[in-house]
């Protein structure tokens, strides 16, 4: 089978990048031919056969000329379906796997793909995995940035409160430009023409159901984790956060439960613009941006872990590294988050935002060591998908 891969990005980027690098380095190891289709970028590190890519678009950067037709480029990529087309004519898949691909690519992609098959008569399947709510919300988050809620109201197509709430960026001008984007796609009745759309959580599914179109295309499936091997590791007396220390995450209602806990000690590792609310919290240590051995070992070390977001969270792949090992996590009850943790077994759940119910949550598993003993035995019997499980999934998709 020959898959072509869309995402806007084709160097490590994010959580996206991740998911395509990997899926498409095991679709190769079972047998079958994958290239890449996005933008061209200094360090991109996947591609296609004929070299085939869109430029590079620096919305923070550029010229002044090239900033004036962004407006234009985010909503319909001319360039995209030519060089798309390239690729399509050369690859010739068998599906097309779409990821991120608004503002940078357009869903003129898609467009290119529907008038390909139809000329060459071959049978080529397109398949989206929404990895944000980009179709459902111009600003992608659900989420209004500048009051910090979480927001549904452009749910059922009703984009015009994108500019309304000025959700994109704060500002009128881009959020007026998400709305068009949204708008015109909506009109030309575009999505239609995917066949199926992979949503990472339940409730992901639940948001893209509200839109009828979508209802009958769309398939829950969470995303895959490394396996790693179990180890019974000597606990220390410590609660871990890592991730981003920013508001959606939650960090500044953590950070006020600290402060009501003195005798609890926490160690937060990563970085973000709410770093500087953590100095001179004498129970907070800050070991900032870990990854590798370093963080596995904070990881299997800790009492147990929290996941505070206060945002809809899709699948955190915090939450499941943290079981995956041995540390139970305290997490937040919102978005896809209590899909991933079985509560009174490998962790527990307290209302999102609630600093009272973290705080209460977070002193009764710090006083009782003996149930975090036990949440940490069970996750070692937790079955999240690896990539081999996952493999099985997608090809029942992609067939």
């Amino acid at each position: 089978m020959r898959v072509l891969m869309i995402n806007k990005f084709l160097y490590p980027n994010g959580g996206s990048e991740t998911y395509i690098f990997k899926l498409g380095e095991y679709l190769q190891k079972m047998g079958h031919e994958v290239q890449y289709f996005g933008m061209e970028h200094k360090g991109r590190c996947v591609g296609n056969r004929v070299n085939a890519y869109t430029s590079d678009m620096d919305f923070h950067g550029g010229s002044k000329l090239s900033k004036l037709t962004y407006p234009f480029k985010t909503i319909y990529s001319k360039e995209a379906r030519i060089q798309l087309r390239k690729v399509l004519d050369d690859f010739q898949p068998d599906v097309c796997h779409l990821n991120n691909f608004n503002y940078q690519l357009t869903p003129s992609m898609i467009l290119e793909i529907v008038s390909w098959r139809k000329k060459v008569g071959k049978c080529c399947k397109i398949v989206f995995t929404a990895h944000d709510y980009q179709l459902v919300c111009p600003n992608h988050m659900l989420n209004n940035p500048n009051t910090h809620q979480n927001c549904e109201q452009c749910l059922g197509g009703h984009f015009m409160n994108c500019i309304k709430g000025k959700c994109i960026h704060g500002s009128t001008a881009k959020s007026a430009i998400g709305m068009m984007e949204a708008e015109f796609w909506k009109r030309k009745g575009t999505y239609k023409y995917i066949d199926t759309m992979i949503c990472c959580s339940v409730f992901m599914k639940t948001k893209l159901d509200t839109n009828p179109l979508f209802a009958s295309k769309t398939v829950a499936m969470h995303n895959f984790i490394d396996k790693v091997e179990w180890k019974q590791a000597t606990k220390k007396a410590y609660v871990l956060y890592f991730g981003r220390f920013s508001e959606e995450k939650g960090i500044g209602t953590l950070i006020k439960v600290c402060k009501e806990l003195p005798d609890v000690q926490f160690i937060f590792a990563g970085t973000g613009p709410l770093e500087d609310c953590i100095k001179g919290v004498s129970n907070i240590k800050n070991v900032g941006f870990q990854k590798g051995a370093a963080l596995e070992k904070l990881i299997r070390e800790a009492q147990f872990s929290v996941y505070p977001s206060e945002w809809y969270e899709n699948c955190p792949f915090s939450v499941m590294e943290s079981q995956m090992y041995g540390t139970p996590v305290l997490g937040a009850n919102i978005g896809g988050i209590p899909e991933l943790i079985q509560v009174g077994k490998t962790g527990e759940l307290f209302e999102s935002g609630n600093a009272e119910d973290l705080k209460k949550n977070v002193q009764k598993l710090w006083d009782d060591k003996k149930l975090c003993e036990e949440y940490s035995r069970n996750c070692k019997g937790i079955n999240f998908d690896t990539i081999e499980e996952y493999y099985k999934k997608i090809m029942k998709v992609y067939q």
